[in-house]
């Protein structure tokens, strides 16, 4: 049972970075770096508070308290991230330590009680926790994104208006297996 979860739970956090990657790539440079007003984040500031959170959060995941003492959260929703590059480079280093520290899970550790802020969560709850956070903010991304992009945005799951011919599609297929994340594709 614990394998099934990790399965799923890796194939979930895959899908919502991929949703990510797909947003990057239809905006320009600058459109990264867009603000709606001066109270709002960015997409460069939001990978920016997702990459320290992920340090965080998956550091030792096992052994030490999620909430790093040398994390600055504060910081992380300051304009530190200049470039696509660094947006790039923080993306992939923060969905790596994620993905690394899931791949230490078994069935030995998979018990551990975790903590974050000094509060006791079981390994799924505390991975569950960071599912729906990562989901809400790439959710915040791609939203961004789409208003940015207007009318030519390319729609990332089931275009408006396409509903019927979707499912006629996937309904003609039989049964199968596979991910939603293959609809991205």
């Amino acid at each position: 049972m614990e394998r099934d979860y990790l399965s799923s739970v890796k194939k979930q956090f895959e899908y919502y970075k991929l949703v990510g990657e797909k947003t990057f790539a239809q905006l320009d440079d600058n459109a990264l770096f867009w603000q709606y007003n001066a109270a709002s984040n960015s997409i460069a500031i939001i990978v920016n508070h997702l990459w320290g959170n992920m340090l965080s959060r998956w550091t030792d995941f096992l052994t030490t308290d999620g909430e790093k003492s040398w994390r600055e959260r504060d910081e992380e929703f300051e304009d530190r991230i200049k470039t696509r590059a660094q947006l790039l480079e923080k993306w992939e280093a923060g969905w790596s330590c994620l993905f690394e520290a899931l791949e230490s899970i078994n069935e030995t550790n998979f018990n551990t009680q975790i903590y974050i802020r000094n509060q006791e969560h079981t390994t799924p709850d505390a991975i569950n926790r960071q599912l729906a956070h990562y989901a809400y903010h790439v959710g915040q991304i791609v939203y961004i994104g789409r208003m940015i992009k207007n009318e030519h945005w390319i729609s990332l799951s089931i275009p408006k208006g396409a509903s019927k011919s979707f499912n006629q599609k996937k309904f003609s297929k039989g049964k199968h297996g596979g991910h939603f994340s293959d609809d991205l594709k």
